[in-house]
C-alpha cells in the first residue's frame, strides 16, 4: 500500500519530491485528457486509471471537494465509455460514434447557475467536514470555496462533456486555471505543472471540437 502514499518517493527532481502516486495519476491524466480533446474514446479507459490515483492524493493534501470528485469521475468515466461508443442513429457521426454538438444558450445558463450555487453549498459542507466528521477529516479543508468552485464547476464540464458538447472546454479552461493555483499552494507542484498544461490543451480541444462541430452542420 505504500503506492497509495504521497511519502513513497519515485524521486526527486529540482529539489521537489515526487511521489509515485503523484507521478503515475498525472501522467495518466495527462494522457486522458490529450485523447479527449482528440475525441478518442480511449481517453475514458486511461481516464479511470488518473482519477483512482488522485482519490487517495487529494485525501492526504486536505483537498476534500477534490477527492470526492474522482468519485463522481470514476462514474461518469465509465458512463462517457458507454454514451460515445452506443449513440443513437441521428447522433452518430462517420466513425459511428457520438458526434460532438453545441448546447443551447439556455441550457448554458442553467449549467452556470448550478455551479453558482452548487460552489456556495459545498464550500460551506467542505469547510466544516474537520467538524462534522473528525475521525476522517483531521484537518481543515485548504481553499474550502476555490477547491467547491472546481468540484462543481468539473462535475458541469464532465457532464457536458460526456454528451460531448464544444462547451465543456471553455469551462475545462476556467476550472484548470484556478486548479492549477490550487495545487501549486498545496506543494503538488507536478499535478499544478500539468493543470497548467491541461489550460493549453483545453483550448486546443476548444478548437478542434468547434471545428469538427461546424463540420457536421
Amino acid at each position: 500500500m505504500d503506492f497509495f502514499s504521497i511519502n513513497k518517493i519515485f524521486f526527486t527532481a529540482l529539489g521537489y519530491p515526487m511521489s509515485y502516486l503523484e507521478f503515475v495519476g498525472t501522467v495518466a491524466g495527462a494522457i486522458a485528457v490529450w485523447l479527449s480533446a482528440r475525441a478518442n474514446i480511449w481517453s475514458w479507459p486511461i481516464g479511470l486509471i488518473n482519477v483512482t490515483l488522485f482519490f487517495f492524493l487529494f485525501y492526504q493534501v486536505q483537498l476534500y471537494p477534490d477527492m470526492f470528485l474522482q468519485v463522481f469521475f470514476f462514474v461518469t468515466n465509465l458512463i462517457g465509455w458507454w454514451r460515445w461508443k452506443n449513440p443513437s442513429q441521428s447522433e452518430e457521426d462517420k466513425k459511428h460514434e457520438l458526434r460532438v454538438s453545441f448546447v443551447s444558450r439556455r441550457g448554458l445558463s442553467i449549467f452556470m447557475m448550478v455551479g453558482v450555487v452548487g460552489t456556495f453549498v459545498f464550500g460551506m459542507l467542505a469547510k466544516n467536514l474537520h467538524e462534522f466528521f473528525p475521525m476522517l477529516f483531521h484537518k481543515p479543508s485548504a481553499f474550502p470555496y476555490a477547491d467547491s468552485f472546481v468540484t462543481v464547476m468539473s462535475i458541469v464540464a464532465t457532464y457536458l462533456m460526456v454528451q460531448k458538447k464544444v462547451e465543456c472546454w471553455a469551462v475545462w479552461i476556467l476550472v484548470d486555471a484556478i486548479a492549477c493555483y490550487l495545487y501549486f499552494a498545496k506543494e503538488i507542484k507536478f499535478v499544478g505543472i500539468e493543470y497548467l498544461i491541461f489550460c493549453f490543451i483545453a483550448g486546443f480541444g476548444l478548437w478542434n471540437w468547434t471545428e469538427e462541430a461546424r463540420d457536421v452542420q
